[in-house]
């Protein structure tokens, strides 16, 4: 039973690696999202609630404020992709941490689908973003790029509340 499940453990593990060889562009664009995206929502989870109205400054955004931007942007850029026009207010009034991490991983969800269906065929085909018509794969990467841009807002957020961010977690072990 044991070669049986080694068996088609393999076979799953071949056909993963021959769609990304078949569709490079496109499955290091999924991973780099995937990457991103588990990052802000470890993020969102592990800052305890009452920080989520904490500012490093007057000037800028809330915890709270930033994870409701980072969702807001999910729609913002998935939804043209998929002909849709959706969009979200999380930004400016949060809601409490555990709605918010749940509108989140919701909001990621969306832009889960999108990433799903993307293939290095897809990648050149037009979408209109921001009244331009760009690459899919061009406004991927800028969506991703927006939210490692982000990423690095809640690194800053995370240490001055003293927590290790999650991009560091397995070295802090």
């Amino acid at each position: 039973m044991a070669r049986f499940y080694y068996v088609v453990f393999l076979a799953i593990a071949v056909a993963a690696r021959t769609q990304a060889q078949d569709n490079p562009l496109s499955a290091e664009a999924k991973s780099d999202y995937q990457i991103v995206r588990n990052f802000v929502i470890r993020a969102a989870e592990k800052m305890p609630e009452e920080s989520y109205a904490f500012k490093p400054t007057p000037e800028v955004r809330s915890f709270g404020q930033l994870i409701g931007h980072i969702a807001d942007d999910q729609y913002e850029y998935c939804s043209p992709i998929k002909g849709e026009h959706q969009s979200a207010n999380f930004e400016e009034t949060p809601p409490p941490k555990a709605q918010m991490v749940a509108m989140l991983k919701t909001a990621f969800a969306y832009c889960d689908g999108v990433y799903d269906t993307l293939t290095d065929a897809s990648a050149t085909d037009k979408v209109k973003f921001r009244g331009r018509d760009l690459p899919r794969l061009l406004v991927l990467t800028h969506h991703a790029g927006h939210a490692w841009e982000h990423y690095g807002n809640i690194v800053v957020y995370m240490r001055l509340k003293g927590l290790v961010r999650p991009s560091s977690e397995k070295a802090a072990k």
